[in-house]
């Protein structure tokens, strides 16, 4: 997924000055936006970055991005706006996943093994049956993600597919 605009956000986040939380967010605290309105909770926070559940989004934000008020932590944009972000961002992956999952595409695993060739796509139940050495898998669309050179990826490692391929009796 490109995380470029998201990235721009959390420069744009951590380049506003506010006063910084000496220990950082903590998980279960309110995260209000510029004008005081709660934006989301933190879900998480490890190795630097602390998730953001909006209710929509699950927003992943380094710990330099929240500042802190009477109220508690604070970051410099709405809700609207970080859901809106992820919506945009949540689009072009699927454009991207769509453009490259075409019959005859290669498909790589998850663990960045050569999966298979996509020999079948149902766009009524989006169904996608992948060909490999050892019979047909079918996988659904949303299994399917693009990295960052275009590869199509299936979102399971291929011990989990050749699994699927037993098990379908492929």
């Amino acid at each position: 997924m490109n995380f470029a605009k998201l990235a721009i956000l959390a420069t744009a986040i951590a380049a506003t000055p506010i006063a910084a939380s000496a220990a950082g967010p903590e998980v279960g605290a309110t995260v209000y936006g510029p004008q005081g309105n709660p934006v989301g909770t933190i879900e998480s926070v490890a190795n630097g970055q602390a998730v953001l559940d909006t209710g929509k989004h699950k927003v992943p934000l380094g710990i330099e991005s929240f500042g802190e008020s009477e109220a508690g932590p604070t970051i410099t944009v709405t809700k609207e706006q970080l859901d809106g972000l992820m919506d945009e961002q949540i689009a072009a992956a699927i454009a991207q996943r769509d453009a490259a999952l075409v019959v005859g595409a290669a498909v790589v695993s998850a663990d960045a093994q050569v999966a298979g060739t996509v020999k079948e796509i149902d766009a009524s139940t989006d169904a996608v049956v992948v060909e490999r050495d050892s019979g047909l898998v079918t996988l659904k669309r949303e299994h399917f993600a693009v990295d960052g050179n275009g590869a199509l990826i299936a979102l399971f490692t291929l011990e989990q597919i050749d699994g699927a391929t037993v098990a379908t009796g492929g």
